[in-house]
């Protein structure tokens, strides 16, 4: 096992992994840009070492700083987190080439399911079913795919996500207008312009497959969740088990989720995403994340698995040591990202200082957040503030438990979407599990949105992710979400968290 692991990340999900560590009595290496000094991870960490400014592309986002940090501090292995590097095949080839164990799948796997069009190529032919689509090299090929395919059709990036380079097309005029853009904002987003066409699956489910693979051939899945509540094709809701599947599909897509690991030599975390077609019944491959997810804590829930500790066991070299019918699922879990942004304003970043914070706690409720009293939300990174989880022996149970939790929450100073989530839960058709990936869109005004507004924000808000992302173009995918920022206000009780050793 590893003494030492360097944790390539910020935020809460550094926090996340820094608390495991310490549990498998592994020393924590924390990085930080300028603005992170005085941040959670960077204080909870046994040592920490600074890598560069604010700006992503000049700090979290240097393979050579984080090699770097990794080779000063003695580190045997790097964990990434989600974002950022995490899916970055240049860091993986790296810590290959400087002796580093790179806790995540090997290089090659991250570059086949980091490419769209190269995962479609081996889910197809590992046998597992995709969305009918195809490559389109310019406007007027993209017109010949989509007549094919026929309207409405989604024009996508073919590397990245978050959203960024993908447009839905309902009618024939309104496609190379979306192909140009999806094509620029990819290039700008992700340093390579390469867009494809997929016949749109009108109100589908965004259910994925958590899947663990060890080095020994060993390959299981954990169930299911359900990530279907989104804004501009971002999560804001989770759920496990989805309310609207059986046990018998459930098997179904595991099987899948497990042949389409196994079709690319596979190790480590990983979610095999699918969409559930609106009758529930077919589903379709969408893509492969080769890294740790942002709602593994529903996962970790109902099966009281680490996914963290397994990521580490699994680099370590370790065999899983249980099969599938090992792995049992209990209860209903339910995460709600809690956002600094302004619901009213089409979800617009909310900047600003957290004045006053309360977390909500009690029974079978979490709180995984990198943030306290006195950080600074800014526009140098995303704005979550935290991911707030709750268990339950049945779903009603876990709807009540996560409307206990809200109404627990404070946060002053900023605007948050913590109103919207109660909005949420309180919908009826929410609470009967009636809902698909653009439910968020259809029920804005009663989710506390302004439909007039919202529009119009949007796309201010989309052309500020696509300006922010022209410093982190690049042409290995990057993938997940750029995280929150926190600055050098300090609430009193950190102080007992110093770190040990503060570069």
């Amino acid at each position: 096992m590893f003494r030492k692991v360097l944790v390539a990340n910020r935020g809460e999900i550094a926090v996340r992994i820094i608390r495991t560590l310490r549990e498998m009595g592994i020393g924590a290496v924390a990085v930080f840009s300028d603005v992170d000094r005085d941040a959670l991870h960077v204080r909870m960490a046994d040592e920490a070492v600074p890598i560069g400014p604010a700006i992503v592309s000049e700090s979290y986002l240097r393979v050579d700083r984080i090699i770097e940090a990794a080779t000063q501090t003695g580190a045997e292995a790097i964990h990434p987190g989600y974002g950022f590097l995490s899916e970055n095949v240049a860091l993986a080839r790296a810590c290959d080439e400087q002796g580093i164990t790179f806790i995540g799948p090997a290089a090659d796997a991250i570059a086949t399911m980091g490419s769209k069009i190269e995962a479609r190529a081996k889910m197809i032919a590992a046998g597992v079913p995709v969305v009918p689509g195809d490559l389109a090299d310019d406007a007027d090929a993209a017109l010949a795919v989509a007549d094919a395919l026929g309207y409405p059709v989604m024009v996508k990036a073919a590397l990245g996500g978050g959203g960024k380079g993908m447009r839905l097309v309902r009618h024939r005029e309104d496609l190379r207008n979306a192909f140009e853009r999806a094509g620029s904002e990819a290039a700008h987003a992700f340093g390579d312009g390469t867009v494809y066409l997929e016949k749109a699956i009108l109100e589908p489910r965004h259910v994925e497959i958590q899947i663990l693979a060890d080095r020994h051939g060993h390959v299981v899945h954990l169930f299911e969740r359900d990530c279907s509540i989104q804004r501009r094709h971002q999560k804001v809701v989770e759920e496990a088990p989805c309310p609207a599947v059986d046990d018998q599909l459930v098997a179904r897509m595991g099987e899948v989720a497990v042949k389409a690991a196994e079709a690319v030599g596979y190790d480590s975390a990983g979610t095999v995403e699918l969409l559930l077609d609106r009758n529930g019944s077919d589903f379709y491959f969408l893509e492969m994340n080769t890294r740790l997810q942002v709602e593994h804590p529903i996962t970790e829930w109902i099966t009281g698995i680490d996914l963290v500790r397994e990521m580490v066991r699994i680099a370590a070299g370790e065999p899983l040591g249980y099969g599938q019918s090992d792995i049992h699922r209990r209860g209903a879990a339910i995460e709600c990202r809690i956002y600094a942004e302004d619901v009213a304003r089409g979800f617009m970043p909310s900047p600003g200082r957290i004045e006053a914070l309360r977390v909500p706690s009690g029974p079978f409720v979490r709180d995984d957040s990198g943030v306290y009293q006195g950080s600074a939300v800014s526009s140098h990174y995303d704005p979550m503030i935290s991911k707030l989880s709750v268990w339950a022996p049945t779903r009603p149970m876990a709807l009540a438990r996560m409307k206990r939790a809200l109404g627990e929450y404070v946060v002053t100073g900023i605007e948050t979407n913590l109103r919207f989530h109660e909005l949420l839960l309180e919908h009826p058709d929410f609470q009967a599990g009636r809902y698909h990936t653009g439910f968020v869109e259809a029920q804005l005004e009663a989710l506390g949105g302004t439909r007039t507004q919202a529009a119009e924000d949007a796309q201010a808000d989309e052309a500020l992710a696509v300006a922010l992302a022209v410093g982190v173009a690049r042409r290995e995918r990057v993938g997940g979400r750029i995280q929150q920022d926190a600055d050098d206000t300090l609430s009193p009780w950190l102080a007992i968290h110093r770190t040990r050793n503060l570069r």
